[in-house]
């Protein structure tokens, strides 16, 4: 029996478990549910404490799929009654504001805007109500073996080290995370694109701008309006890759954010004090392959999306859906070609949301070193975008998110 961490209940920590999850992130857990509901057992390893978890803010836009793959983990009840539906989304470029109608463009798919803080409350309360074990301050993991036919994990919980031995591990622990770095450098191929801004992000308990999220791209900068529900709202604007939060006041930002945005969408701003503000890096990375031996990388640890396309929660989801199918096959039919396959499914679809984050991001944001050329290239795709169906179909397939 280990004693309890930070309120944890006491547990019993296995010798041995069918898959060993490491990360207790939305990806991990998502995965621990749906392998738990198959029969698989699992067992869930976060370095830091559930508190910490529900703490960090982060995306809150829902593709279709990553949905539908909520409901079928049983997790869903409470996103369906009070997620936000939207079947479309804004995009505006200077005083110019265009509407993409994602439903009528694809057919009738949506996005759902529901916190990801609460994606994770909704998972942790299923994996308690089932009984499933998840070990937070876990220090020291190592991975072991990872080659052979019979792999293990290594943790500290407080002074006792642990061993568990299992047949696979899923590494979901994000891009700093250990599963990633257990992997050679000869046999890991690494992409990355570093963009020179960040974006400034402030959640405050107003009334959104608009109905609708919007995109904005502006002489000044990138923006958006974004929510949590109808009476909290997430704004973002571009900032150097120098600024300190520390150095942005409520009051300038919202100056800032104002100045961003069209005129008759400014006026309309409701400020208000901030619940919590920061500033992220932007950067495009993928790793391949995703799988060394019994290791299978997932989420943030095989690759990373710039925020635009609201993809990196959604590229974990769909990093699940095909794990979990891989694994439930292994074990219910002794079936590997799901296995075999899972990276090479998985980087397609990956490759293709990096694409159209990337494409968002350039189209956009103000890039310092592109000068008057670039300008006038945006304010050229801004224009072929409002005259083309069929550009605005293709931002609208991926947005509501491919197909698994």
């Amino acid at each position: 029996m280990t004693p309890a961490l930070s309120g944890q209940k006491p547990v019993d920590v296995p010798a041995r478990t069918g898959v060993v999850i490491v990360g207790g992130g939305p990806s991990g857990l998502l995965l621990s549910q749906l392998l738990h509901l198959a029969g698989v057992d699992n067992v869930v390893l976060e370095r830091r404490s559930r508190a910490y978890v529900l703490s960090r803010i982060r995306a809150g836009v829902l593709e279709q799929g990553t949905v539908d793959l909520l409901r079928k983990a049983g997790v869903g009840a409470r996103m369906d009654r009070e997620g936000l539906v939207h079947d479309g989304v804004e995009i505006a470029f200077h005083d110019r504001r265009l509407r993409i109608d994602l439903a009528d463009l694809t057919g009738g798919r949506t996005v759902m805007v529901y916190g990801q803080t609460e994606v994770t409350a909704d998972l942790y309360a299923a994996r308690d109500a089932m009984g499933g074990t998840v070990l937070h301050e876990a220090e020291d993991v190592a991975l072991h073996d990872l080659e052979g036919t019979q792999p293990f994990v290594t943790f500290r919980l407080g002074e006792t080290v642990h061993r568990i031995d299992c047949d696979f591990v899923a590494g979901c622990d994000g891009f700093h995370g250990v599963s990633r770095q257990s992997i050679p450098a000869d046999r890991l191929r690494q992409f990355e694109m570093v963009y020179p801004f960040g974006w400034l992000g402030l959640l405050a308990d107003v009334p959104p701008v608009h109905e609708e999220l919007i995109y904005a791209g502006h002489e000044r900068g990138f923006a958006l309006c974004s929510m949590r529900s109808p009476t909290r709202s997430r704004y973002y604007v571009q900032c150097g890759l120098d600024e300190r939060v520390e150095d942005w006041s409520d009051d300038r930002f919202w100056e800032a954010l104002a100045a961003h945005l069209p005129a008759d969408i400014a006026a309309r701003l409701v400020t208000g004090p901030s619940i919590e503000k920061s500033i992220a890096p932007l950067r495009s990375f993928v790793a391949e392959p995703m799988r060394f031996g019994r290791l299978f990388l997932a989420g943030d640890a095989a690759h990373i999306v710039p925020p635009t396309g609201a993809k990196g929660l959604n590229l974990a989801a769909s990093d699940i859906h095909y794990l979990s199918e891989a694994l439930i096959a292994h074990y219910r039919q002794g079936d590997e070609g799901g296995l075999a396959a899972y990276s090479d499914r998985a980087l397609a679809r990956v490759w293709k949301a990096e694409r159209f984050s990337w494409w968002m991001t350039t189209t956009l944001h103000r890039f310092p070193d592109k000068g008057e050329f670039g300008a006038r290239m945006q304010q050229a795709e801004f224009d072929y975008l409002a005259s083309s169906r069929a550009a605005q179909t293709t931002l609208a397939e991926n947005y509501v998110g491919l197909p698994y």
